[in-house]
């Protein structure tokens, strides 16, 4: 079909966007555009039925449509509902539009369109925000990639007063995301202060170490003993993320610094440091761990586990 003939206002009423209350059949009708139209086409038409659509429950299905295919020209369309305000007198559910608006930062984000980062910012950077979408577009901008998101995202990172650590949390994550030098000092500095804090903290430390771990700034001595004394936290999961930041660090104290964690008192994090561990340095260590009354029977079971499922397919390979 060709452009010319697209009669746009025709095909949003025969989807019964202006005059059925039916939400299902509406949707059911949008889907189905995909089997009548080139993609070309269906571009305009989803980008005219964004334009035109003012239900929340509806507009999650056009965004969706839209994001199978990510066409740069519905960006300013994605933008401008990002940026949408609910007001009190509103007749719809403000869960709805909080959902429409994150969808809308995830569908930005697969665009990776630097022309977005301004408004994604805007929208973190607003404490009055609702937290599901401050969220995501700290999720958008690491995405996206572009560096000048990096300044903000640090600020964010380092505001004792935000309320919300989700979003302290998912700045940290993009951050290491966008892998900037400059992400390093803040980022420690929350290892630092944080040490030994744990409950509220907790999550907000995880993403910092998975952070640097991205980051690979093994041969910064500051980095990599604010993540080696997260080694001793409280905290399993924190003890877990510092051994994968150690492992990809590069550093050449990885292997001697990460081998007492084989004796920690949590068999997960044992586990996690037999596997960094084989990682590094291969067979030598499982067969060390086995030949060994040093160690448990629980990581001596690990490493005959990791013996048959890696070296006897290798072998199988062979």
């Amino acid at each position: 079909m060709d452009e010319i003939n697209l009669d746009l206002e025709s095909i949003a009423k025969k989807c019964g966007l202006y005059d059925s209350e039916d939400i299902e059949l509406i949707i059911r009708n949008i889907q189905a555009l995909d089997e009548s139209y080139e993609r070309d086409n269906l571009v305009l038409i989803y980008n005219f039925l964004l334009n035109e659509c003012k239900d929340p429950k509806i507009l999650p299905e056009i965004i969706r449509c839209e994001d199978r295919i990510r066409d740069k020209s519905t960006l300013p369309i994605l933008v401008d509902i990002l940026l949408w305000k609910t007001t009190g007198n509103d007749d719809v559910n403000k869960d709805d539009f909080v959902n429409t608006r994150v969808m809308c930062a995830k569908a930005i984000a697969n665009l990776k369109d630097t022309s977005a980062v301004n408004a994604l910012l805007y929208c973190l950077n607003n404490k009055d925000e609702h937290y599901k979408v401050r969220f995501a577009c700290a999720d958008a901008l690491g995405k996206i990639g572009d560096k000048y998101a990096v300044a903000p995202l640090i600020e964010v990172v380092k505001d004792e007063s935000e309320k919300s650590l989700y979003i302290r949390e998912s700045a940290a994550s993009a951050l290491g995301m966008l892998g900037d030098i400059r992400a390093v000092d803040p980022l420690v500095n929350i290892l630092e202060t944080k040490n030994g804090l744990i409950d509220k903290f907790t999550f907000l430390k995880e993403r910092v170490l998975e952070a640097l771990g991205k980051l690979r700034v093994g041969d910064n001595e500051r980095v990599f003993n604010a993540v080696k004394n997260s080694l001793m936290d409280d905290s399993p999961q924190i003890r877990i993320n510092a051994i994968e930041a150690i492992m990809d660090s590069d550093n050449p104290k990885a292997y001697e610094t990460i081998k007492p964690c084989l004796k920690d008192r949590d068999d997960e994090v044992k586990r996690n440091a037999l596997i960094a561990l084989y990682n590094l340095a291969g067979r030598e260590i499982l067969d060390e761990v086995i030949n060994s009354d040093e160690y448990g029977d629980f990581v001596k079971t690990e490493a005959v586990s990791l013996i048959d499922e890696y070296e006897t397919d290798g072998d199988e390979e062979e």
